[in-house]
């Protein structure tokens, strides 16, 4: 128990008396109220008188005055004891019984460490791939859960939530322009700069727009959206999320009868699944402005050639390539952000876990993705 109040009378202040008795002990008297409320003005001052006491060989404890006693002024004497009831104490039953509960607990062992086990490894092993077939399992039946959806919504189109959708297609979309717009343009200024130093020394100047079309309009363009999007809308969406899980409001939601997938994971997915094509045409757009304008600085190609000769160097099936690239990643992004979003645990510490965890993840799904999509388009809008 965290408390033991044994008198409802707590006006006196906790008292030490030392008296001197005939048989060459010293008798400690304790009186007054031992409970937390009285002892926290003299709690150091106590302290240090008790040690003080307690260091005497030959001393006797008299606790028989003490009106009430709580955990704490317990805990305080029991530590100025050296952890061990004394040699000589005369105190109430009641009292004694705190101190014998106490001297229990305190002495009761502590369990070590387990010992090691020479099948650490394995079992590290096994746990890991437990988890992630649960992580698995479970990310199945998301997307087993968003083509019910689907299901639903194509019988009963009314039930398509308007609102949601366009609402995260402006969070995610329309608010992510700015910085892919940004970073778009200071990578195609930086990756232009690095090639015209290299193909100025080749005499090989006019084969920058080659280069730089199909380096950012097939490969790096949507990868480096994909990444942008997962650190800013996917993390947005994992915390959304699991905030709605540790305030209990998708609990509240389904016990109204609405649908969690349909009004919260379905908008995120098709918002993304749309904005994604929308955010890589947008920064490949953007990119190739800023090699453009590095071009005609560095190697004095005009706007004009650069304008002409891309469409011929580059063909339109890098840009589907692109675009397809965009959709796909899209679709990965929102699943793995909703996914972990709803593994939260009702605290702040899973909360900021599975946030790292679904930005990680992302990142990571889209780079492998990315090299599926290297590998089964590798004959496709190349000019041999």
């Amino acid at each position: 128990p965290d408390a033991y109040f044994f008198s409802m009378n707590q006006t006196e202040i906790p008292r030490i008396l030392s008296i001197s008795r005939n048989d060459g002990l010293r008798e400690i008297v304790l009186s007054g109220d031992w409970t937390l409320a009285r002892l926290i003005p003299r709690i150091e001052s106590l302290t240090a008188e008790l040690a003080q006491h307690a260091a005497s060989p030959e001393v006797s404890w008299n606790c028989l005055a003490i009106e009430a006693m709580d955990s704490a002024g317990a805990m305080l004497l029991w530590r100025a004891w050296g952890r061990n009831l004394p040699g000589v104490l005369q105190a109430r039953t009641e009292h004694l019984g705190v101190f014998e509960q106490i001297a229990i607990v305190d002495q009761k062992p502590q369990p070590g460490p387990p010992p090691a086990s020479p099948f650490a490894p394995l079992m590290l092993l096994g746990r890991s791939v437990l988890g992630f077939l649960r992580h698995l399992q479970d990310f199945v039946a998301l997307i087993g859960q968003l083509l019910l959806d689907f299901a639903h919504l194509f019988r009963l189109p009314g039930d398509l939530p308007q609102r949601e959708i366009f609402a995260n297609l402006y969070k995610s979309g329309v608010r992510a322009m700015p910085v892919t717009a940004l970073v778009g343009f200071l990578i195609g200024v930086v990756l232009s700069y690095l090639s015209a130093l290299q193909l100025k020394q080749l005499g090989a100047e006019i084969y920058i727009v080659n280069i730089l079309g199909l380096g950012i309009i097939r490969e790096l363009g949507p990868v480096l959206v994909a990444l942008l999007v997962a650190g800013r809308s996917g993390s947005a969406m994992t915390a959304q999320l699991g905030v709605m899980r540790v305030t209990e409001e998708i609990d509240a939601l389904a016990t109204m009868g609405v649908s969690n997938s349909l009004r919260l994971i379905f908008p995120k997915v098709v918002a993304l699944a749309v904005a994604m094509p929308l955010l890589v045409l947008w920064a490949c757009s953007i990119a190739m402005i800023g090699s453009m304008v590095v071009a005609q600085v560095q190697l004095d190609i005009s706007h004009a050639f650069f304008f002409d000769s891309l469409p011929k160097v580059v063909p339109i099936a890098n840009l589907w390539i692109g675009l397809s690239k965009g959709f796909v990643f899209g679709i990965l992004v929102a699943l793995v952000a909703c996914h972990f979003g709803l593994r939260v645990r009702p605290n702040t510490e899973s909360l900021s876990a599975n946030t790292t965890a679904s930005v990680v993840t992302s990142i990571t799904l889209v780079i492998l993705v990315d090299a599926v999509f290297a590998i089964a388009t590798r004959n496709v809008g190349i000019n041999v």
